[in-house]
């Protein structure tokens, strides 16, 4: 245990879901975790549960000055950074013909813009030989019904992962993707599936995912530990698939 002991983490979308978990076993790794969320009330109860020494940040990723506000805040408290997790993200799933340049632009300004700026303005306050680690999806790669423009908001982020992992290898920094797939967190019923829905739901996911449930929350938190710690300490540049097969079906 105690493999983060002494880093400090920063996680944006930490305040639920993966986020909250990553943030969560970060901290009982030993880390010193800042929370990044859009709401003060989210934000503070997502600090509470980590415990520790952590800090909470109230912004939106999509708001580039917000990074500047964040870093400066960080390094007011904790000098640098050791490991930056850029995991907020939006999804708005709809068909192509569908998609208003409102929703396209929404989901690549928090999703794409968010993350290349959110990176690159964090690097400066970065210690060599930190970890980067970039949530993406299973849907970067694979097809699933009317997700075209969030598939493409995710993919473009492993191409930017793959370019920094040779960019930033004379500070020993690695920068590894890590992709979900479907994970019961509640941005399912923010997406439509609620309570009367689930049972069915959770049939077919256990159908199309080979091993036969959704994943949970600590199923990513584990990975992104491995990614953020000396485990994978010759691990750069990979998309870290974490979907319990389904990319495979």
């Amino acid at each position: 245990m105690n493999k983060l002991t002494g880093k400090v983490a920063v996680v944006t979308g930490g305040n639920s879901g993966i986020g909250l978990a990553c943030a969560q076993a970060f901290a009982a790794e030993g880390a010193r975790v800042v929370v990044v969320g859009r709401r003060q009330d989210a934000v503070d109860a997502a600090v509470a549960t980590v415990g520790g020494d952590a800090m909470g940040f109230v912004g939106d990723v999509a708001d580039l000055a917000m990074h500047d506000r964040l870093l400066a805040a960080v390094k007011a408290r904790f000098g640098a950074i050791d490991i930056y997790v850029a995991n907020a993200g939006t999804a708005i799933l709809e068909p192509s013909d569908a998609v208003t340049v409102e929703n396209y632009d929404r989901q690549f300004a928090t999703n794409t813009r968010a993350v290349f700026f959110g990176v690159t303005k964090a690097l400066p306050f970065m210690r060599d030989g930190g970890s980067v680690v970039l949530t993406s999806s299973i849907a970067g790669s694979k097809v699933l019904d009317n997700h075209a423009v969030y598939a493409g908001s995710k993919a473009a982020i492993e191409a930017f992962a793959r370019s920094w992992a040779l960019e930033l290898k004379g500070r020993r920094i690695r920068v590894n993707v890590l992709s979900p797939g479907p994970v019961d967190t509640p941005i399912l019923a923010k997406l439509g599936i609620g309570e009367a829905a689930r049972p069915e739901f959770d049939r077919q996911m256990a159908t199309a995912i080979p091993l036969g449930r959704l994943g949970l929350p600590e199923d990513l938190a584990r990975a992104a530990v491995f990614l953020a710690s000396d485990d994978s300490a010759f691990v750069t540049g990979v998309n870290l698939r974490v979907d319990g097969g389904m990319s495979l079906a």
